[in-house]
Formats: structure tokens, sequence, C-alpha cells
């Protein structure tokens, strides 16, 4: 496809950009002791030579009292300028323009870390952080402007090509326009005039430091998503309050409030692309700005049609790129199914950030290590026949990598389909884009010239008769049945027994949830739609509770609210009797009983190693991946067939 309108540059005040893909702001956690380091320049570089057309940083803090994630860029330090430079020499080599995020969070944040009381336009507290803010005055205000400029005059010296102002999701200028934080009654509050008083301060404090060599941006959220919050009405008076000032080169878009309504600001496959295409289309028919919009955009189709549709005048893709820092430059190049597709499913990107890791991809193992493999680039070693048992993530990966290396793989399926459990999931309730992850798999499998052999089960007299160099075994994970099912009892199955089809539960049914993640969960809502009756039973605290760290939990809510699907926590299942789950609830050590149909178990399954043994014994050069070392997350498949890959000698 020629995507007439994503490769046309276009002029943001001084900066001319060579198409019209971003790389907009998001939060990586590499920064240490404050500072940028060589991983954020080794992870923008990535990007810049992957040829997207600008790349806008995460938000570095312009004062101390805004601290709220430990691994933040401390911009009011000038120690942060020789890590700036390392980051702009790093992209411009690339021929790519980078602008730096400046932001004070306001009272989304917490005093642990700073040890000063958080900042806001009023003594509101935040619903997630929960603290009560200390009501700025004046003379904090001009504080406040003044670390605005700061940190841009720091930028500058840094090497950035302009600055982006975050007023957005995360934000003390946020709190000050939305009239659910800003309570005031001086200049500052009341009036939509009076609210925007702050940002039009700070953005006339930075022109005057910038001057006009460097391009400066505004990002505005749309619509808050809140009680009495900022509405797009509210949102399209305010850009062109920014508009109307002359000082600002274009404005970029957001959704929510990255607290109250973050699950939307880093939406989840559960929710359309382009879901908040209406907030830089609102915008852009009411200024002559250009307008950056983005949302959940994860290939170069959607982007352009975006453009074409004069929804907005610039894509900002980001978990694209982040999944695929090529992404770019194989939509230009024509081979737009080469690109490694997001998949949305924020388990390494969002999910890292909320504990407190650095952000990385389930599907790419060099996100975030970029410098590493730099680093690296090893001699390739002698050519070696490789064989994989198993096409599953871990794998199709190890296959990925060790014919990167230049060996000869060849990969063994039982099955007649690859993606082990990846592709069952997939079939799921608005899972669906689970898929793209194989499809991404096979497709670089294809690419590099490896052979996969379907309906093929391996076994040691397999493996004498190919006589590998080496040999991988990824072999997964298996079900099992927990000490209270006794053997023989009828209708129950395991999670995989439904999405295979060879269990079909009916009536009442329960579901343990046991993992705390999609897979009771999922299995309950198609359950659901087949017109089952259906609870899920968690010895937790929440069903599927690390559905937050994905920020899958709200919608998860609303929709088995929809469905009519039972939840309850606390009880551990103790054995079952002709129809009757027999349930301990832990905190007060009752016994509860569920009249049922069927039971549908989401238990950890037990790893298939046999082979693995089989061959160490017979003194085959062989390892594992995956689930057969221990069962995790995708993720960990990921790394580990990517590790054993580029290991092969």
């Amino acid at each position: 496809m020629a995507y007439r309108y994503l490769w046309s540059p276009l002029e943001l005040g001084p900066i001319t950009v060579r198409n019209r893909i971003v790389f907009s702001a998001h939060l990586t956690n590499y920064a240490r002791n404050g500072l940028p380091t060589e991983q954020h320049a080794a992870y923008y570089a990535a990007r810049a030579a992957g040829g997207t057309g600008l790349i806008i940083t995460e938000e570095h803090s312009t004062h101390p009292t805004d601290w709220p994630y430990e691994k933040l860029i401390h911009g009011f330090h000038r120690e942060v300028i020789p890590g700036y430079r390392r980051i702009t020499d790093a992209v411009h080599r690339h021929r790519t323009p980078i602008f730096a995020q400046i932001n004070h969070n306001g009272g989304q944040a917490s005093s642990m870390f700073s040890r000063l009381p958080v900042w806001a336009p009023s003594a509101v507290a935040d619903p997630l952080f929960r603290e009560v803010p200390k009501a700025v005055d004046h003379a904090e205000i001009d504080e406040i402007v003044a670390g605005y400029a700061l940190v841009a005059e720091h930028c500058a010296e840094g090497g950035f090509d302009g600055i982006e102002l975050q007023c957005s999701h995360s934000s003390i200028v946020r709190g000050f326009l939305s009239p659910a934080t800003n309570r005031r009654t001086d200049e500052y509050g009341g009036a939509l005039e009076n609210r925007a008083r702050l940002l039009l301060r700070i953005v006339a404090a930075v022109r005057a430091v910038i001057g006009s060599q460097l391009a400066l941006g505004v990002r505005l959220c749309g619509d808050e998503l809140i009680e009495g919050g900022t509405t797009i009405d509210d949102a399209v008076a305010v850009a062109r309050l920014v508009e109307a000032c002359g000082q600002v080169d274009y404005i970029n878009t957001s959704i929510g409030v990255a607290t109250a309504s973050l699950f939307m600001i880093e939406a989840s496959m559960h929710i359309p692309p382009g879901y908040a295409l209406f907030i830089p289309s609102a915008f852009r028919k009411a200024v002559d700005l250009p307008v950056i919009g983005v949302g959940r955009f994860k290939d170069p189709l959607q982007a352009e049609r975006a453009l074409a549709d004069g929804y907005c005048d610039l894509v900002g893709v980001v978990r694209g790129q982040i999944a695929d820092a090529e992404f770019a430059a194989k939509a230009r190049a024509g081979a737009t199914e080469e690109i490694r597709l997001c998949l949305s499913c924020n388990q390494e990107c969002v999910g890292r950030m909320g504990l407190n890791r650095w952000l990385g991809c389930i599907e790419n193992p060099r996100t975030g290590r970029e410098a590493e493999y730099e680093r690296r680039q090893p001699a390739l070693a002698p050519k070696r026949r490789v064989m994989v048992v198993g096409a599953g993530p871990a794998g199709l990966q190890a296959a990925i990598s060790a014919a990167r290396h230049g060996h000869e793989v060849t990969v063994y399926e039982q099955q007649t389909k690859a993606g082990g459990q990846v592709r069952l999931a997939a079939g799921v309730p608005n899972r669906a884009e689970l898929g793209d992850m194989i499809r991404n798999q096979l497709t670089e499998c294809r690419r590099l010239g490896v052979t996969i052999e379907y309906g093929v089960g391996v076994w040691p007299g397999l493996v004498s008769d190919k006589r590998p160099h080496h040999v991988i075994v990824a072999t997964g994970a298996e079900p099992q049945r927990p000490w209270w099912v006794p053997e023989g009892t009828e209708n129950v199955a395991d999670v995989r027994g439904v999405l295979d089809g060879s269990a079909e539960p009916w009536g009442s049914v329960v579901v343990v949830d046991e993992i705390g993640f999609h897979h009771a969960t999922s299995v309950a809502e198609l359950l659901a739609d087949r017109g089952c009756q259906v609870e899920i039973i968690t010895p937790g605290m929440v069903v599927g509770q690390d559905l937050g760290i994905t920020l899958d939990m709200e919608n998860w809510w609303m929709r088995a609210t929809a469905k009519g699907i039972g939840q309850s926590t606390d009880l551990v299942p103790m054995g079952i009797t002709a129809g009757t789950l027999e349930l301990l609830h832990h905190p007060t050590g009752t016994m509860q009983h569920r009249a049922i149909d069927w039971l549908v178990l989401a238990v950890p399954p037990s790893p298939v190693e046999w082979l693995y043994h089989e061959l160490k014994v017979a003194g085959v050069s062989v390892e594992r991946v995956g689930d057969c070392v221990a069962p995790r997350r995708a993720h960990a498949a990921v790394v580990e067939g990517e590790r054993a890959g580029a290991g092969v000698r």
C-alpha cells in the first residue's frame, strides 16, 4: 500500500517531521537516581533508526515536590544535561527530531519518595494515591512556572528539538484545568479562562526560554471520563486559548485521568483501536494547529485511515513501536506483513510499570535491552542443525533466534497448528489479538527459512535418526487435577478442555480461579455467552487479581455484571461429591456448598519434561525453555527461547 498521508512531511513550528508517525511520550522506568541512562538512549535510537517521524520522550519532572514514582527523570537538576545529550545525539544520528515532555504531576502523586507535601490546585485527594495535597499559594504557583522554564532550559541545552508540556492525564496543569480538582476561588479558579491561567503562564515562560528555534507543544486531555471533570467541550475551549496565545506549534491529545480512568489511557485489546479519535477530530475542527491523535493504533493502515479521514494530522503509535522498533521502516518498505503487531495485552509494558520494573514487551525480548544487544553482536557461530520441539511461543522464538544466528532450524509440532496455549487463549471473547503473537512469530520463521513440521511427535528415537547438533525442548505444560478432585469425577474440565472443545460444560458452572489472570475470567465469559450460569470462585481476595496490572480489571467487572457472572472470594475448594462442591471460607473457617453441573479448573499446570530428561540421560546436546522448565507467562517463554537460540554453538 502506498500510504499517501503517512509519508508526507509536516512542519511543527521550526521543525519538519519526515512522516506522520509519532513515538509519543510514555513511561519507561529506565531512569536511575533521577538521571537519564544509556538504556534511554539506545531505546529511543532504535525507534529513530526504525523510521519514526518524531520521538517525544517520557516526562521530565519540573520540581522536587513531583516524585510520584521512583524512576522519574528529575529535569530540574543540571546533572541531567549530559544524559540528555547522549539521548539526542543517538537519535539525531538517524535524522529524527526528538522532543522532551516536561511535567509536574500535581496531586496525582505521593510524598513517599520526596518526603515533601504533594502540590495541587486544591486539597482534593486523588482516588489512587489517596493523599490530600497542599493547595498551592501564589508564591508556589510562581515557583511551578519557574520550574517548567528551568527544565525547558536544560532540555534546550541537552539538544532537544522541542518541548511538550504534559497538561493531560497526569499533571498539575490538568488539575487546574479540571473543575473536578480545581476548587479555587481566586484568579486561578472558577471560569475556564481562570483555570487555564497557569497553563498560559507556563507556555509563555517556556517560550521565553527556548526562543523560536525549538518547537513547543501542549498535550491536552479531551475527556477525563470522571464525574464533574473536563469534557470535550471544555477541552476544545482550552485548545482555542492555546492557539490564541500564538506561542504553541502543535497540540497532542489524551483521554482519561491517569488514576481514576487509567484503563482508558492505555487501553487493552478489549477496547477497539482508534477509540479516542473523537478528541483530535474535535480539536482539529476548532484550531489550525497540527493535532496528534492517539488511541491504540497497531498497524499502519489504521494510522493512514485516521489521517485520510481528517481525524488528526499526526498519529501517535506507542505500543506498536514498543513491539517493533522498525514499525515505520517496514511499512514504508511495503513489508507491512513483517511488522510485529502489538497485542495490546499490557503485560510487559504497562504491567511492568505497575510493578516498578523497566518497560519491556511480551513479544520483543530486545525492548529495553537495546544497549545490551548492541554490545553483544558476536561473530556468527559455526552453522549447526537445530531441532526445536514444540511450536508455542518459546519454541518459535528459539527457532527465530537460532536462525538469525545462521543455524539450520527445524521445528517439530505434535499438533496441526502452531501456538500452543496462546492459540487457545486467542479463541475467547475479546482476546483474539493474542493470535497476532503467533502470526508474528510464524511470519519471522518464514522470512528466516525455518522449517516447521506439524503433526509430528518427538521421541528419543526420532532425535537419534535426525542427528541434530542441538535440541531445544519447548514441550510446554499440561493440566493437572488438584488433590480435592477424586479420580473419575465426571463433568470436570480444565480451561484448556473448554477452549479446545474437548469439554462442553452446560447448566450451572463453577470456575475455580487459582491462577489469578485471564484464564478463569475469559472462560467464564465464553461459557456465559453460551448460556451457562457461571460463578468464579477464588481463594484470593479478588477474582483475576492480576487483571489490575494490565488495566483489564475495570472492563472485566463491567462485562461480568452485564453477563451475570458471579464472583466469590476467599473460598478454598475442599472436595466435590455428587455434584456438590465443598468450599472453605478461610477468613471465618465456615463451610459453603455449591450444587453444580460442571466444574472448570483454572489451576497451575505441570511441566511436560520427560523428553528433556531422557535426551539429557542419552547424552544429547539439549536444553529446555518455557513452560516445560516452569509454567509461567508468555514473556518468560519468549525470553528463554531468544536466549537458547542465541546460545547455540
